[in-house]
């Protein structure tokens, strides 16, 4: 099973020093029967794209309790043994929770699928979007609509070996 797990920049560096994600349970993302029924698609590609954008959201989520980070959203993209990834069933029509899964165990960073992250260019929006969460989850429709544009940027795809560059401990 394919999951994604979100994270900071300061999150990923600490997975490549110490080369797990974390020793677990951890929240994931993940193509789960709610989220089938959510997306209303049979397509493989597009559900896990959902996945991933969960896990995105996730991440801004990350971002918005830690001001130091780099306004950029990151996630993490692995593959681990179908029944090392679970949903809660008491939150799985939750809309807040769609797609969430936990993942048992230590996930090694050296089994990344692969990483996506921001794109520069995407830091402002980002940034305006981790600001305005706390109101977009009260309701407030302008603040939706900043979060909405953090979301309009696509995440860069990148190797597990070009980790050390994104974490800034490459050259």
């Amino acid at each position: 099973m394919r999951v994604y797990v979100p994270l900071t920049l300061p999150g990923l560096a600490e997975a490549h020093r110490t080369g797990e994600l974390g020793a677990g349970p951890l929240v994931a993302y993940a193509v789960t029967p709610a989220l089938r029924e959510w997306y209303l698609s049979d397509d493989i590609e597009e559900l896990e794209y959902a996945a991933l954008s969960r896990a995105a959201l996730a991440s801004l989520r990350l971002l918005a309790a830690d001001a130091q980070a780099p306004r950029r959203r990151v996630v993490v993209a692995l593959d681990v043994p179908d029944g090392a990834a679970t949903a809660d069933p008491d939150r799985g029509l939750d809309p807040a929770a769609l797609g969430e899964v936990r993942v048992t165990g230590p996930l090694a960073l050296a089994k990344a699928a692969a990483v996506h992250v921001d794109a520069e260019d995407a830091e402002a929006d980002v940034a305006a979007a981790a600001r305005a969460l706390e109101a977009a989850d009260g309701g407030d429709d302008d603040a939706q609509f900043v979060v909405d544009g953090a979301e309009d940027h696509e995440l860069l795809w990148f190797a597990t070996q070009e980790v050390p560059n994104l974490v800034g401990l490459g050259g």
